[in-house]
């Protein structure tokens, strides 16, 4: 539970961070934004929901496709995962008109955000567990 949690945050935390260091990152609501009926109308909502669905997709979906890509993992020693991890935050992107991430740099410079945030909130809830 607390590392699906730390996986939903660490999402949230580095979209958004990615917005505010990366001009072309892009996070927009329009008015016909909506989550299950509930209507998105302040863009600290789409960052929950972008978040929800991303931190999802880290814990279910992400070791699937490294069980999948293991040849790769190994023979590159394990940076494969940025890959499988920019992927999916390009995959959001395609599925969600809300987000926008261009193509290569801004690409890795958000896996690598949302990537180090992660390391720092899972460590932080490890050492809370005590």
């Amino acid at each position: 539970m607390k590392k699906l949690l730390s996986q939903i945050v660490s999402a949230i935390a580095g979209l958004w961070a990615s917005t505010l260091l990366l001009p072309e990152v892009v996070v927009r609501t329009y008015p016909d934004s909506n989550f299950f009926g509930f209507s998105l109308t302040d863009q600290w909502q789409m960052f929950l929901v972008l978040g929800l669905f991303l931190g999802l997709l880290n814990y279910f979906v992400k070791p699937l496709l490294k069980t999948l890509a293991l040849p790769l993992e190994i023979i590159t020693l394990g940076l494969f995962t940025i890959v499988i991890s920019a992927g999916l935050i390009w995959f959001l992107d395609k599925i969600l008109d809300e987000l926008h991430v261009p193509w290569f740099y801004p690409l890795f410079y958000t896996t690598l955000i949302i990537f180090v945030l992660n390391l720092i909130i899972s460590r932080l809830l490890i050492k809370s567990e005590h």
